[in-house]
C-alpha cells in the first residue's frame, strides 16, 4: 500500500463545510490517503474557514461579489486554485454555478456531492421532490461535473429509505449523515483506482 497514489485536494466551500470537515476527519483518521492544500471560499464568512484553520490547512478567500460577472470570477478562481496544483478539485458546499471555461479546465478532476440519486431529482430541493414523488429511497451521489448540472459520471452513490412520516428535514438530515461518509469513500475509491 506505501505507493498507493496520494492526491492533492483544493476544496470549495460556501458555508459550514460540513462535507469538507469529513473528508478532513477522515485523512486525519488515516482512512483517506489525500492531502488538502488548501480550502477556498467564496464567502469571507463561511464557518467552514475555521475548522480549516484549526486542522492547519490553508485557507483562501474570493469574494465573488467583488467581480462584474461569472466569467471574471470564474478566471480568477482556477488562477488561485492553480496555483496548489491540485489532483482533484472538490466541491463541498460551494454554491455557485460554475461557467463553462471553469469546468472544461478542472475536466476530470472536479468532483461534487448531489443530495439525490442521480439522475433522479437534479437541481435544487431534493429532498422535497423525493417525498412528493413518493419515491422509497433517497440518497446522495458523488460524481464528475460537466457543462450540464448534475450530470457528470457517477463515482460512488448511498441511499437511504424514504420514511413514510419523513419531512423535507428529516430526510435531509438523514441523508447526510450518509453523505458525510460518502465523500470520503469516495475519494478513497479514486485513490485507489490510480495506484
Amino acid at each position: 500500500m506505501s505507493n498507493t497514489f496520494k492526491p492533492k485536494l483544493v476544496i470549495l466551500i460556501s458555508g459550514r463545510g460540513s462535507n469538507m470537515q469529513s473528508i478532513i476527519k477522515a485523512i486525519q483518521a488515516n482512512e483517506l490517503n489525500a492531502e488538502v492544500s488548501a480550502v477556498i471560499s467564496n464567502r469571507p464568512d463561511a464557518a467552514g474557514l475555521a475548522f480549516a484553520q484549526q486542522s492547519d490547512i490553508t485557507t483562501r478567500i474570493l469574494d465573488h461579489k467583488n467581480f462584474e460577472t461569472r466569467e471574471a470570477f470564474d478566471a480568477q478562481l482556477i488562477d488561485l486554485i492553480d496555483t496548489f496544483d491540485p489532483d482533484y478539485v472538490v466541491l463541498a458546499g460551494f454554491m455557485r454555478i460554475l461557467s463553462t471555461g471553469f469546468v472544461q479546465h478542472f475536466a476530470q478532476r472536479l468532483i461534487n456531492i448531489h443530495p439525490s440519486l442521480l439522475p433522479k431529482f437534479k437541481g435544487m430541493h431534493t429532498h422535497k421532490r423525493a417525498i412528493e414523488s413518493g419515491e422509497t429511497e433517497h440518497g446522495a451521489t458523488v460524481h464528475f461535473v460537466t457543462d450540464e448540472l448534475d450530470s457528470g459520471p457517477v463515482i460512488l452513490q448511498a441511499k437511504v429509505p424514504v420514511m413514510p412520516d419523513d419531512t423535507e428535514e428529516t430526510l435531509a438530515a438523514r441523508v447526510l449523515i450518509e453523505e458525510h461518509k460518502l465523500y470520503p469513500n469516495a475519494l478513497r475509491l479514486l485513490t485507489q483506482q490510480q495506484s
